[in-house]
């Protein structure tokens, strides 16, 4: 028994410390880390951090002990969840779907706006206990009654139920709002990364479900929103900078919509595209709606790859409007609420942004963007984490506050 404990003791560490060195090593053979970002270094340490800590999943899904989505949340959901003496939260579920109420304590005469909050992670991370933090924050600076929702993900739910779960909880929520002391006429939906795709989702489908009060605003956060061109600008230029990088964008996309993973390189050169559905859709998906300022030296035009009628029957719902809504038509397009859209220069989803700022203004729709020009993909998350957080984590937190104070 010593002699086991022994080795436990001993192995245990150097085991640990070999997987260290695999992700410190992965780091700089494969991420990219852009002279002109602040406290290049920090992100460096986080990238190898985040590394060891996917790899210590994968090692760990293997041995069939525990799946690497469950381990990750393990982790991030022991962060410190920050309690605050003026706010009200309670825990709920509507149906099955669990949701977190946040309500100041102090009384108002009036009724105050609403935030309906859906959060990030790629459908495989993220939750309620995550971004507690930015919830409370947004309430706190906003005087507003927010409810976070905490939708099912992989790798046990698939396409649709995120749309499902969030769209069931924002109609509940919608059809309730004085009981919570909201006024319905300031509802705003909010969203970061894959919880942007939901928003903008969500403010889609409501636009035809006339028996709930209309949407205020929508906040689109560094969102997703489209799964058909991958030859975009941001794509090749940001597709090795953590902590969305072009592999794992395309492993959780496939992993939601319950794409076999052997499509991947079909998907990234365009060639589940047809012709057909290219020309009509290049209008509001080419590169040539990205400003110029936007393309590096390496920057090369869409060219689709060869047309693949395989990969095309098994991806073709990439172009169902609920999985990309920046292809929805301009009558739907035309009703939606007024925007307020957050990209950042070093994110591999920064063009979809553009690209539905765009078709927003064209359709007359009023449109705030804010380009973050030191931000990358997840670094709102970061804003209150002292140590681990980015000048660009807190301009992005105070953006979102200074356009829902503006409503």
């Amino acid at each position: 028994m010593a002699v086991l404990w022994l080795l436990l003791i001993v192995g245990l560490p150097t085991f640990l410390l070999g997987v260290f060195i695999w992700a410190v090593v992965k780091h700089f053979l494969t991420a990219e880390i852009p002279s002109s970002l602040q406290n290049p270094v920090k992100l460096r340490c986080m990238h190898c951090l985040a590394l060891f800590t996917m790899a210590l999943g994968n090692i760990l899904q293997k041995l069939k002990i525990c799946s690497m989505p469950s381990f990750i949340m393990f982790i991030h959901d022991s962060l410190a969840i920050k309690k605050d003496s003026t706010l009200v939260v309670t825990n709920m579920h509507f149906g099955t779907i669990p949701v977190r109420l946040f309500q100041p304590k102090a009384v108002s005469s009036n009724l105050r706006r609403g935030i309906i909050f859906y959060h990030g992670g790629g459908a495989f991370f993220g939750s309620v206990d995550l971004y507690h933090n930015l919830c409370s924050f947004l309430v706190q600076e906003t005087d507003s009654v927010l409810l976070s929702v905490g939708y099912r993900k992989l790798p046990d739910y698939h396409h649709p139920v995120i749309i499902k779960d969030c769209l069931n909880a924002t109609i509940l929520f919608l059809k309730a709002l004085e009981t919570y002391g909201v006024d319905p006429s300031r509802v705003v939906l909010c969203g970061e990364s894959i919880g942007g795709w939901a928003a903008a989702s969500i403010n889609q489908i409501l636009v035809s479900t006339p028996s709930v009060p209309r949407i205020r605003a929508q906040v689109l956060i560094t969102p997703i929103l489209q799964a058909i061109n991958f030859l975009l600008p941001s794509h090749q230029q940001n597709k090795n900078i953590p902590f969305l990088t072009k592999d794992l964008m395309i492993k959780y996309l496939c992993k939601y919509l319950a794409i076999d993973l052997s499509w991947r390189d079909s998907m990234l050169t365009g060639a589940v595209i047809p012709l057909e559905k290219w020309k009509k859709y290049r209008k509001w998906l080419s590169s040539d709606n990205i400003p110029r300022k936007f393309w590096s030296q390496d920057t090369q035009s869409e060219f689709l790859g060869h047309f693949n009628e395989a990969a095309y029957l098994e991806t073709k719902h990439i172009f169902d409007t609920e999985i990309s809504p920046l292809i929805t038509d301009d009558e739907t397009i035309a009703q939606l609420p007024e925007a307020l859209l957050v990209s950042c220069e070093y994110d591999i989803l920064r063009d979809d942004t553009l690209l539905y700022k765009k078709r927003l203004e064209d359709q007359g729709v009023p449109v705030t963007w804010h380009h973050v020009f030191d931000g990358f993909h997840g670094c709102l998350l970061l804003f209150d984490r002292k140590f681990l957080s980015f000048p660009c984590s807190l301009k992005v937190a105070n953006i979102v506050v200074s356009y829902i104070m503006s409503i």
